[in-house]
């Protein structure tokens, strides 16, 4: 007589909520995290032209030279100033004739964006200073193609 064994049957585990935990984890994770978000230039475009207009003329007193060299120092007109400097002398610019003006920044290739982002910075600022008296001044600004190295 041989005694039939019973078969022992291992318990499975229920693993059907653990798809629904694991999404939980990652959506709290995902919402309770920073994100690092990087500094940029806000800068609205003006929309394209409809029709071909003819360019216009600017006189060179109302044109602001702003340019940017390799060791990130900063001139206006050719002489060397402070990004504070540089505020000063756009909202000069800007008061004397807030229609016609225009500044121009040329930098160079090798310039460092914190660099970069201080000379935007000073000028943007002194369009906020100005438009804080209650008065709305056009950011008129003209950017030129970046210098290559050792160009003059």
């Amino acid at each position: 007589m041989f005694r039939r064994r019973r078969s022992e049957q291992i318990p499975e585990l229920n693993t059907s909520s653990t798809a629904d935990i694991s999404f939980m984890l990652l959506i709290f994770f995902l919402v309770t995290s920073s994100m690092d978000t990087d500094k940029g230039l806000v800068r609205q475009l003006p929309p394209p032209p409809q029709q071909e207009q003819p360019p216009t003329d600017i006189q060179k007193d109302h044109v602001m030279s702003v340019t940017l060299d390799a060791n990130d120092q900063l001139a206006c007109n050719g002489t060397l100033l402070t990004p504070a400097q540089l505020t000063q002398q756009v909202m000069q610019l800007v008061k004397a004739d807030p229609e016609k003006h225009v500044i121009s920044i040329q930098g160079d290739r090798r310039t460092t964006y914190e660099a970069y982002y201080r000379m935007q910075n000073a000028i943007v600022s002194g369009y906020q200073q100005l438009r804080a008296t209650g008065r709305n001044y056009p950011m008129r600004i003209s950017e030129q193609k970046p210098k290559e190295g050792g160009e003059q």
